[in-house]
């Protein structure tokens, strides 16, 4: 499959319509970059089942600053519109499958449970320092 640059204008669109995403971020200036991106390319042609996309940080800067991306390049993987990995770094070829396995293994009821218990506490933990105010 070929990967797909994501932008500002499309990124909804694709990460909303697909059940697994890969995203890498990067930058033409990356030296690392360029070097993850043909394991990135391998990958995607041994994953046919995936969206593989990509996010120029310099040319979607909106993207970079949403997602809190610090260093490039930055693997993130969203599993039906939920961000189930993000690391920076450029991965070997066989710790990007190993990611891609592990991710695929999630039980996304359980981390729905867990996200919404996460959501409730930080909403109570806000309505706590709301009335203490």
């Amino acid at each position: 499959m070929s990967t797909v640059e994501l932008t500002k204008d499309n990124f909804d669109d694709i990460v909303s319509g697909s059940d697994f995403v890969l995203i890498d971020f990067w930058a033409e200036w990356c030296g690392p970059c360029k070097q993850f991106g043909p394991v990135f390319e391998r990958s995607s042609e041994k994953n046919n089942d995936l969206v593989y996309a990509k996010v120029d940080t310099e040319a979607q800067p909106e993207l970079a600053a949403a997602f809190q991306i610090q260093s490039i390049p930055t693997l993130m993987i969203v599993r039906e519109n939920i961000a189930v990995f993000s690391q920076p770094g450029a991965l070997p070829e066989a710790a990007l499958e190993d990611v891609i396995g592990q991710a695929r293994n999630l039980d996304m009821d359980e981390v729905r449970a867990s996200v919404e218990e996460a959501q409730k506490q930080e909403a109570q933990k806000q309505d706590g320092q709301a009335a203490g105010e």
